[in-house]
């Protein structure tokens, strides 16, 4: 018992040696080559653009890396990073993979209506990096104050809403911008120029080609948006969906106008008036001359389309909503074709002035459609002396404008008395007269200091009651309210 118990130590000490040789062996045979070993971090920032799955992901996609993955995740010392080339550089190109259709869901709310943004609202860009908001969003989390923080408190469209690289990209990413004279790249592959700056020569000599995003020619709160719990979504559609947003992901007039073209009860500060978002001139108008082009209505806004038809339709938008129209045009841009000087010759006729007088007593829509009655027609016909309040030098000496007093004036009532042609169109003259006028002739003599002469129809009297009910106003304009001849209709 004694010899056995002695022996035993030494039989456990060869088998242990046995087995660590074998174990030895086992790693040695999985463990990788110095050419095969990539740093940890490194291969987590090669896939930081690119999903860390799919049929895209190259072989040095791995397991994506959180915000706080930064130069202390690199090489480890001797081991090179892997190399730029061999990184998939194609995803943050563009909104989606392969510049594939974007779900109509996806983009901004009026899409539907305004297929792509205006050029004259929304200058084109120069999008010369590569960018993948869905990696940064949906799968690292970060939301879009972390690179858009500018927009919480801007307050103007001319601020700069991009991301500071010095103050957010470097935060994750093995670079250093805080001189952009002079950027100093890192070792890791997510800190080469070439990473997110496109060209193949990205980065040489520290220079990179320049994002080039204009500021709009609009007004924008964003400050006063978000405030008010709009979120970016509401105005830009579903970004963190998409990899590089590009101007397409930009507001549409027709979203704008879910909140701005609100009954008068409903819009509180989001005014619908034009100057409420575009901008003016001095003359308060709407700015439409840009570099880009002309700011024209779009195709949904109230028909006021500027299609090749146009010059036929525009009398029936300018008719209905004259204010539409003086938002971007003065006066003298219709009168320059209306008023003679460029006139299209299918608006009058060339004797329309020897004709429209005719036209005018015909009551025809079309006049008021353009013309105001007491200022148009009445400062032409003072100019010619063809009116009754005319400077004296300008009237037409042995000329009248109306048929003769035997004719126009007194009775009997012919079709051409003036009674008729004001039942048939008051209109035409109230353009040159007023009710000062028709009282001198028919108001109450005495009290009202007319010449009492009777301009109701046989019978009147036993309608007047209704009449005077109805609107006492056009009586007392000739009658006074003690005027005895009123007791019968009161």
């Amino acid at each position: 018992m004694t010899g056995a118990r002695g022996l035993l130590p030494g039989w456990v000490a060869a088998l242990a040696c046995a087995l660590a040789v074998v174990v030895g062996l086992a790693g040695a045979s999985a463990a990788p080559t110095a050419a095969d070993a990539p740093a940890a971090g490194a291969s987590a920032h090669a896939a930081t653009l690119g999903p860390s799955a799919g049929p895209s992901a190259g072989p040095s996609a791995g397991p994506s890396a959180g915000p706080s993955a930064g130069p202390s995740a690199g090489p480890a010392a001797g081991q090179p990073a892997e190399p730029l080339a061999a990184i998939d550089r194609r995803h943050g190109l563009a909104p989606l993979f392969g510049d594939t259709l974007v779900p109509l869901e996806w983009m901004p709310p009026g899409t539907s209506a305004s297929p792509v943004p205006s050029d004259e609202i929304f200058p084109p860009q120069q999008l010369t990096i590569r960018f993948n908001h869905k990696k940064h969003v949906g799968e690292l989390q970060q939301t879009c104050k972390v690179c858009h923080a500018a927009a919480y408190r801007s307050a103007k469209s001319t601020d700069t809403l991009l991301p500071s690289p010095a103050k957010t990209c470097d935060n994750c990413h093995d670079v250093d911008h805080r001189n952009l004279a002079n950027v100093v790249a890192g070792t890791e592959p997510n800190g080469q120029c070439g990473y997110c700056h496109l060209g193949d020569e990205a980065g040489k000599g520290g220079r990179v080609a320049k994002v080039v995003v204009p500021a709009p020619n609009l007004k924008m709160n964003h400050e006063a948006h978000l405030r008010r719990n709009i979120g970016c979504a509401q105005c830009h559609g579903q970004i963190e969906e998409l990899e590089l947003a590009t101007r397409e992901q930009l507001p549409r007039m027709a979203g704008c106008f879910s909140c701005h073209a609100r009954s008068a009860a409903a819009t509180g500060d989001a005014k619908g008036a034009c100057v409420t978002c575009h901008v003016t001139e001095a003359s308060g108008r709407l700015e439409t001359t840009f570099s880009t082009g002309q700011l024209v209505p779009p195709v949904w806004l109230h028909g006021a389309a500027h299609t090749p038809d146009w010059l036929d339709r525009h009398k029936g938008i300018a008719g209905a909503n004259s204010e539409l129209c003086a938002s971007c045009h003065a006066t003298e841009f219709c009168t320059d074709c209306h008023d003679g000087k460029v006139r299209p010759r299918d608006v009058h006729p060339d004797d329309w002035i020897s004709q429209h007088a005719q036209a005018a007593r015909q009551d025809n829509p079309r006049c008021v459609s353009c013309h105001q009655l007491t200022t148009f027609c009445g400062d032409c016909h003072r100019r010619v002396g063809v009116a009754r309040d005319a400077p004296s030098a300008n009237r037409l000496a042995g000329r009248r404008f109306h048929p003769a007093a035997d004719v126009w004036t007194v009775a009997p009532r012919s079709p051409q008395h003036h009674s008729w042609e004001a039942e048939r169109n008051l209109n035409a003259c109230v353009s040159c007269h007023t009710e000062r006028d028709c009282a001198t002739c028919h108001a109450t003599q005495g009290a009202r200091g007319g010449q009492g002469v009777n301009p109701h129809a046989p019978g009147f009297e036993a309608n007047c009651v209704d009449a005077m009910r109805r609107n006492p106003r056009p009586c007392l304009v000739c009658h006074a309210t003690t005027d005895a001849s009123l007791g019968a209709c009161r």
